[in-house]
C-alpha cells in the first residue's frame, strides 16, 4: 500500500480507505464483530491506515465496534468520523450542522470511539438551514480544542465548499482538506464541477460506492462459462450489502457493467478491481473508500491496488457510461477555439 498527503494538508492516507458502514448488524445485512476484527485486521496488514465511519453508521454500533478494535493501536490509524444526521428524531437541535449538534455529536463519536481526538471529523452533508459561517467557526473551534485535526465535508455542492474554504481563508479558520462523494463508472457526476474544485481549491476527495453499489462487481450480470477442464469461474463480489437487485437495474447499469468484465477477463484480475482501478486512475485527488462485510471482499477490493489500466481499456470504460459533462463544460469546450483564434492554449 501507497501513501500519500490528504489534499493540501500533511496528513498520509493509504491509497485505499476502509469504510466501516458494514462494521455491525444492526439495521440490516452487516458484519459481526469477529469479522470486522478479521477485515480491520487484513487491511492494517496490507498497509492500510486510514478508517472512516459516522455518527450514524449501523445506529453507532460502527463507532463502538471500531473503539473495541483499535484499543492499544489508535495512533496507527488516521480516523475520520461523520456528523450531520440526527441523534434523536424527537429533538430538534440533534441533527443537522449547527455548533450545537457538532459539539454534542463529536462528543458522542469520541465516547464510542475511546479517543480524545479525530484526526478527520467530516461534515456528512450540507445543511441548508444552518449558515456555513457558523459550521466553518464551530469546525475551527474544536480543531483550536485539539478534539479534531482536520475537517471535510461530505455530499455538498461545489459552491458551499468553495465559499466556505473562501470564508475560512479570509478569516483564519481551519479549512476543508478534504471532499467526500459517491464516484464510480456509473456515477460520475462529480467530474462537472466537484472534482475540478476540489484539483484547483488543493482538496483531498474520497470516493464512496465506487461499485456503484456492488454492480460494478458483476454481482447481478449471469454467471460467466466456466473455464475448459472446470473450475468455479466468477469472482468474490467485493461489495457492501445493498438493497439494488437485478430488477432495479437499467440497461446502462448493465452495459458499463459488463464492459467491466470484459475488460476484467482480459487481464485476468477481477471486476472489483478494475471498477476500484478506474476510480484511482481519474484524479491523483482521489482516493477509494471500500468497504466490506465479509473478508474475502476486502482482500479482492485490496488487490485493486495492483491493477493498472493502460489508456486504451480507461477510453474503453469511459465511452461505456455515455457520460457527458453538460453545460457549461461541453460549451466553453466546443466554443472556445471561436473565442480564442490564434491565442487558444490547449491544457
Amino acid at each position: 500500500m501507497r501513501y500519500r498527503t490528504l489534499g493540501a494538508s500533511g496528513l498520509r492516507v493509504s491509497e485505499l480507505i476502509l469504510g466501516a458502514m458494514t462494521f455491525g448488524e444492526q439495521g440490516g445485512v452487516g458484519a459481526p464483530l469477529a469479522e470486522c476484527r478479521r477485515i480491520l485486521d487484513a487491511y492494517a496488514d496490507a498497509g492500510g491506515n486510514t478508517i472512516d465511519t459516522a455518527i450514524n453508521y449501523r445506529d453507532g454500533a460502527s463507532e463502538e465496534i471500531l473503539g473495541e478494535l483499535l484499543a492499544g493501536r489508535r495512533e496507527s490509524f488516521v480516523l475520520g468520523s461523520k456528523y450531520t444526521v440526527s441523534r434523536d428524531r424527537a429533538d430538534p437541535n440533534a441533527a443537522g450542522n449547527a455548533r450545537k449538534n457538532l459539539r454534542a455529536s463529536l462528543e458522542t463519536s469520541l465516547r464510542r470511539l475511546r479517543t480524545d481526538y479525530l484526526d478527520i471529523y467530516w461534515v456528512h452533508m450540507w445543511d441548508r438551514a444552518t449558515p456555513i459561517e457558523e459550521t466553518m467557526r464551530a469546525l475551527d473551534d474544536a480543531v483550536r480544542a485539539g478534539t479534531v485535526l482536520y475537517v471535510g465535508i461530505s455530499d455538498a455542492p461545489a459552491w458551499v465548499v468553495a465559499r466556505a474554504n473562501t470564508l475560512a481563508d479570509w478569516r483564519g479558520w481551519s479549512p476543508f482538506v478534504g471532499l467526500q462523494v459517491p464516484y464510480s463508472l456509473l456515477k460520475r457526476d462529480i467530474e462537472r464541477e466537484l472534482l475540478p474544485m476540489a484539483q484547483s481549491l488543493g482538496l483531498g476527495v474520497t470516493a464512496w460506492s465506487p461499485l456503484g453499489g456492488g454492480v460494478l462487481s458483476g454481482k447481478y450480470l449471469p454467471a460467466p462459462a466456466p473455464p475448459p477442464g472446470g473450475g468455479g469461474g466468477g469472482q468474490a463480489d467485493g461489495a457492501a450489502p445493498t438493497r439494488l437487485s437485478a430488477e432495479s437495474l437499467s440497461e446502462r447499469d448493465f452495459a458499463v457493467a459488463r464492459a467491466v468484465r470484459e475488460v476484467a477477463d482480459e487481464l485476468g484480475v477481477t471486476s472489483s478491481q478494475v471498477a476500484i482501478a478506474w476510480t484511482r486512475s481519474r484524479s491523483a485527488a482521489v482516493v477509494p473508500i471500500v468497504g466490506a462485510r465479509r473478508i474475502e471482499q476486502l482482500r479482492d477490493n485490496l488487490g485493486s491496488v495492483d491493477v493498472t489500466l493502460p489508456p486504451a481499456l480507461v477510453a474503453r470504460l469511459d465511452e461505456a457510461t455515455g457520460f457527458s459533462p453538460g453545460f457549461p463544460t461541453d460549451f466553453i469546450d466546443q466554443t472556445s477555439p471561436w473565442v480564442f483564434g490564434a491565442a487558444l492554449v490547449e491544457d
